[in-house]
């Protein structure tokens, strides 16, 4: 009987344990600073400089370093193109002249080790992507473009995603409110959603992000960037 006893105590704190983990995991929330980063994003992917601008400020005063701002600005050429990630570091560094004459001393931050010399960035990187995807990536289209599937691999998953000033989970988000604010590009956002949530963020920051991006881009943007959300959740 005592034996028994003992079991069913262990079963009971097991169960609310697993109850515990599961509601935690359900009302987690983005931080400060990880709320920062997706206006950034999305307005150097829109080239909205205007709006840009007021977003670094704020992801400044939120705590973020002038390093982790940067490499958001940097893997944005990823998905926006060289153009609006070099206007973004432009007006970057307009925002940061700006603070530091009205005496404002921002936090430069982490340094990103070096990448790895024993390998290839094409090594790294397809090793970098098969973890946040979580199976081998290849199909008719990289086939049909061998190059792409390099570039990919080898600049994005490698040179970009390698470098440790930001977590991946924090690179997910910036891509995600990137792809929010771009137009036609809903196949690309419903794989990073996807890819979001084997990468640390839950269902229920996702649905918060639906609600920053609402509150920055506005209502149509919302709705799209939802809808996409709802169908991945659908197929899950």
């Amino acid at each position: 009987m005592h034996c028994l006893f003992r079991k069913i105590c262990f079963l009971l704190i097991n169960l609310t344990g697993a109850l515990f983990m599961t509601t935690a995991s359900a009302t987690a929330q983005l931080n400060m600073t990880e709320q920062a980063i997706i206006p950034i994003a999305a307005f150097t992917a829109s080239g909205e400089i205007d709006k840009l601008k007021i977003s670094l400020n704020q992801g400044l005063d939120a705590g973020l370093t002038i390093n982790e701002i940067k490499s958001v600005l940097v893997q944005m050429y990823a998905y926006a193109g060289f153009p609006r990630s070099l206007n973004g570091l432009s007006a970057f560094m307009t925002i940061l002249e700006q603070r530091k004459k009205s005496g404002i001393t921002d936090t430069v931050g982490y340094e990103s080790k070096p990448l790895p010399t024993d390998r290839t960035s094409l090594q790294f990187g397809t090793d970098n992507q098969t973890k946040l995807i979580g199976r081998e990536v290849k199909g008719p289209l990289f086939n049909f473009s061998p190059e792409i599937d390099t570039y990919l691999k080898a600049h994005l998953f490698g040179d970009i995603f390698e470098r440790d000033i930001l977590s991946w989970k924090q690179r997910e988000i910036a891509t995600i409110a990137a792809l929010a604010n771009l137009n036609g590009v809903n196949s690309q956002l419903s794989a990073h959603y996807n890819i979001s949530m084997n990468n640390h963020i839950s269902i229920s920051e996702l649905n918060e992000f639906i609600t920053i991006i609402e509150k920055y881009c506005g209502q149509q943007i919302a709705a799209n960037a939802q809808q996409v959300l709802n169908t991945v959740l659908e197929t899950k």
